[in-house]
């Protein structure tokens, strides 16, 4: 009985590494077959381009194209008009950057498109086109991003992480907390409790964590603290799994407080005392202040 006990375990740590190995595959595939698809419409793109502007045609080669194209691979798809003007723009907003071109390939046609179309900026497009690819970003994920603002709200990022972590870590904190975050989603009325905050974001983790940005983990909510037989708690507590520090988060409602400082460094020395492991940094507080609705 133990002997068959034994083979059961053996085969299904064997089968989940041949699951393993079969996902990876798969993965390596779809990103082969998405760099040979961009890598097509690049090239249409470019030839598109080269045709108008060596022979002077026009507009209507481009509808022509598409019907041909359809004609002869019928049920093929991807190659509508819209879809090849598209080409066309995207070869020519990339070919001007060459800091851009090896990540297109990294991602699919359709975020690369979203990008560029609602990205204006060099950088910006080099923002997201970084960010989709490092934390793999849903199409709606990425387009919330896009609409809250959140290359320019990197940009503003007001921190005193200069003061307070050494250099090294300072660069790497600055991209992983952004300066203003938006939390609509969580549709609560204009007037309303701390504790009411708290409690709508723990409902809506998910949304709540993507708000925050890539590399969070929950860890709690009115997570405990005691000293000297006295209980403490910190409204909201995260791990950055790149930073590998914790993240204290404190809701206040109305303008910033000079003594939330105090308490929020009162938090993080308890935290790096009773709660740090040995290969992990020192951990970073947020006070998050709502601002007042205004009439």
């Amino acid at each position: 009985m133990s002997n068959l006990s034994n083979q059961n375990r053996e085969y299904l740590s064997f089968f989940a590494e041949v699951k393993k190995r079969i996902r990876r595959s798969q993965y390596e595939a779809l990103k082969s077959v998405n760099k040979e698809l961009i890598q097509l419409y690049w090239d249409i793109g470019q030839m598109i381009v080269d045709k108008q502007q060596r022979l002077g045609w026009g507009k209507s080669v481009v509808e022509q194209l598409s019907k041909d194209i359809q004609k002869e691979y019928p049920g093929i798809k991807g190659f509508s008009t819209t879809n090849l003007w598209n080409m066309r723009f995207f070869y020519n907003e990339i070919q001007q950057n060459g800091k851009l071109q090896p990540l297109v390939g990294e991602i699919s046609w359709t975020k690369n498109i979203l990008i560029l179309t609602k990205c204006k900026e060099s950088l910006e497009r080099e923002f997201y086109l970084l960010h989709v690819k490092k934390f793999g970003w849903t199409k709606d994920v990425l387009v919330h991003q896009i609409e809250n603002k959140t290359y320019e709200k990197y940009l503003l990022n007001q921190t005193n992480f200069d003061q307070t972590l050494p250099e090294k870590y300072q660069h790497q904190a600055k991209l992983a907390v952004k300066d203003h975050y938006t939390f609509d989603f969580l549709e609560l009325h204009d007037e309303h409790s701390e504790h009411e905050l708290e409690q709508a974001l723990v409902r809506n983790i998910r949304k709540f964590l993507i708000e925050m940005g890539a590399w969070f983990a929950f860890v709690g909510n009115q997570f405990r603290l005691e000293v000297s037989e006295k209980e403490y708690y910190i409204d909201l507590l995260l791990f950055h799994r790149k930073l590998k520090r914790f993240v204290a988060l404190e809701l206040k409602i109305g303008e910033f407080k000079p003594e939330y400082k105090g308490k929020m460094e009162f938090y993080l020395t308890v935290l790096n005392e009773q709660y740090k492991e040995d290969d992990e940094n020192d951990a970073i507080g947020i006070i998050v202040c709502i601002a007042p609705i205004k009439p």
